[in-house]
């Protein structure tokens, strides 16, 4: 069987606005149409919501946005994303900056969130709680609590053989330590992956 070719993407920018430099992903030549545009439609949408989230929380006039990409994982039927977000408002102390991610199952044609990448009934929330923690105890970061634990739809992306969970800036630790990520190799939670996801396609070795 023929390996899954990666989704072709071309940068697309959002004009209108001279303070506004946002650039965000379009995919383009899928073969299923409907899945293209399913794809499309959920990062301008996201994208719309961090620009409506950057104005809206602050009552001062924008300085300027600025709005980029990364794709983090096209491969085996896999496309996983992150849009990044800054912006500076007049006389704010410094910029804000917001990320979020879009993991798309290109064989299952859905959006996947958190719950979607491991077996029904499984305790992946307290195992990937233990698993942050660790990690936190390891590279000495300094959170505002003492145990950190992560919501049931937490940010993530996939990138090659890891899970990503990540934080946003506040959430877990001072401004000036920025986005707390956390990758976790599919290796050390293999026993509770879901085996026809993303994770289980990206722990088989080729």
């Amino acid at each position: 069987m023929p390996k899954p070719l990666p989704v072709k993407i071309e940068p697309a920018r959002i004009s209108g606005r001279p303070e506004l430099n946002v650039i965000y992903p379009v995919v383009f030549g899928m073969r299923l149409q409907e899945m293209e545009q399913f794809i499309n439609q959920s990062i301008a949408h996201e994208t719309q919501q961090l620009i409506n989230m950057q104005i809206d929380e602050m009552p001062s006039s924008l300085i300027e946005m600025d709005g980029s990409f990364e794709i983090k994982n096209n491969q085996r039927n896999v496309l996983s994303l992150s849009l990044s977000n800054y912006a500076y408002h007049y006389q704010a102390a410094h910029g804000m900056t917001y990320i979020r991610s879009l993991t798309f199952d290109l064989q299952n044609q859905k959006r996947c969130s958190l719950s979607d990448l491991f077996k029904p009934g499984s305790n992946y929330i307290e195992r990937l709680n233990e698993l942050v923690n660790e990690q936190i105890e390891q590279r000495d970061i300094q959170t505002f609590d003492e145990h950190v634990g992560i919501q049931a739809e937490q940010d993530f992306y996939i990138a090659d053989k890891a899970l990503v969970i990540y934080f946003q800036l506040y959430d877990i630790t001072p401004y000036v330590f920025g986005f707390p990520m956390f990758p976790i190799s599919v290796y050390d939670i293999a026993d509770i992956i879901n085996e026809d996801g993303p994770l289980g396609r990206m722990a088989v070795n080729d």
